[in-house]
């Protein structure tokens, strides 16, 4: 069992202002995500309805079943709980595209996914974190004591996600030149926003990523193992291609950490386990994701050396 004794009386306190600033920065990183889709990525959703469609609900439901279940198991402290139910609820990020790519996977399959995934996110990332929250009993408590509104929560982020979504889709459509110009800009203001919310998680709660007493890094490679596993099982079970399984490997394993920091300090108090969760799945799952590459690449060599055998 995981008490988390203490690990929940942390809050990242935010300013009126700084709030403000969280959401801009949230409705800039989805502006810049949404610069990047076209309706080509779309295109698997067509030629491979069954794949797609599994894909998804490997991301969707599977991941967050998979997480409720693990925090059955381990008990943890309810912030902690509610820092893994964001992060399986949110959508894969353009990391898993990356990953996919270098290991030799279906990028044309991981990138429909990540459209998917991106553009659903502004119902689904809510309605999920609502739903599996509740599940558990002491975050479904928790959740009741930061005062959480269901439906403010819903409209809000929904807004936030959906509106520069729409528009950075609308312009990569009807304006490619001007979304391409913007995309090489935003990308690197995006980037360092995701990267600046997991230093600024990580080093406020840095005594209890840290502490032998909350088990944090054990616990994120633990989460981050199983989602790994779930979309490789997914795409086993569906006897997708090799190339699929990795790219499905990646979708499912790699999620967009920085969106779950924003919603946790625009929505959620900043609750201190929450919040050092998230921060730590964001360095680690990315450690984790250049091993499987390596591992997926010495599998390639050894595969290519026994047949020249």
């Amino acid at each position: 069992m995981l008490d988390g004794l203490g690990v929940d009386t942390l809050t990242v306190e935010l300013s009126p202002t700084f709030q403000l600033i969280m959401s801009v920065s949230l409705m800039v990183m989805m502006f810049t995500v949404a610069l990047g889709l076209k309706f080509q990525d779309f295109i698997d959703l067509k030629k491979e309805p069954g794949a797609v469609a599994g894909g998804v609900a490997a991301q969707v439901l599977g991941l967050p079943l998979l997480t409720l279940g693990l925090i059955m198991m381990l008990n943890p402290a309810p912030g902690v709980a509610l820092g893994m139910i964001v992060v399986a609820s949110c959508p894969g990020g353009n990391v898993s595209n990356a990953l996919t790519l270098f290991s030799r996977g279906d990028t044309a399959y991981s990138v429909s996914l990540t459209a998917i995934s991106s553009v659903s996110a502004a119902l689904v990332t809510p309605v999920s974190i609502l739903f599996w929250a509740n599940q558990y009993g002491p975050t479904s408590a928790l959740v009741d004591t930061l005062d959480v509104d269901p439906t403010i929560f819903l409209v809000q982020t929904a807004g936030l996600l959906a509106l520069p979504l729409v528009c950075g889709m609308s312009l990569a459509h009807w304006k490619t030149d001007l979304a391409a110009v913007m995309k090489r800009y935003l990308t690197p203001v995006a980037f360092s926003i995701l990267v600046g919310l997991i230093l600024v998680g990580g080093y406020t709660n840095r005594d209890v990523l840290f502490s032998p007493d909350h088990n944090l890094i054990p616990l994120v490679m633990t989460h981050n193992a199983v989602a790994f596993a779930a979309g490789a099982l997914a795409a086993v079970a569906m006897r997708l291609a090799g190339p699929k399984v990795r790219s499905l490997t990646f979708e499912v394993g790699i999620q967009n950490a920085g969106l779950g920091l924003l919603l946790l300090l625009s929505q959620f108090g900043g609750v201190g386990g929450a919040v050092a969760v998230t921060a730590l799945w964001g360095v680690w799952h990315i450690t984790a994701g250049f091993v499987l590459v390596g591992l997926f690449r010495g599998y390639d060599q050894l595969t290519k050396n026994t047949r020249i055998s």
